[in-house]
């Protein structure tokens, strides 16, 4: 019997992401993300110069800055009493 993997499984590679693919599946513009990458903002590598961003870091860096912002208005909203 064989077993059901899951999507990401079928392909690890697809967990991989170029750029182009990176600014797409976070809905910026390219230009956008190679300001992040510049102020080391977000998780990336580099294989042979070329920038590269696995799937499951950006979405820990996205659940992350949703954590900081949501604080900060917790924060500001406390501080106004």
């Amino acid at each position: 019997m064989k077993s059901k993997k899951m999507p990401s499984e079928k392909n690890p590679r697809r967990q991989i992401m170029i750029p182009r693919e990176a600014a797409k599946y976070l809905g910026i513009h390219i230009i956008t993300l190679y300001r992040l990458i510049n102020k080391g903002e977000i998780p990336g590598f580099k294989i042979g110069g070329q920038w590269r961003f696995k799937k499951d870091l950006l979405d820990s860096w996205i659940l992350n800055r949703i954590n900081k912002n949501s604080e900060k208005k917790i924060e500001g909203k406390q501080s106004r009493f």
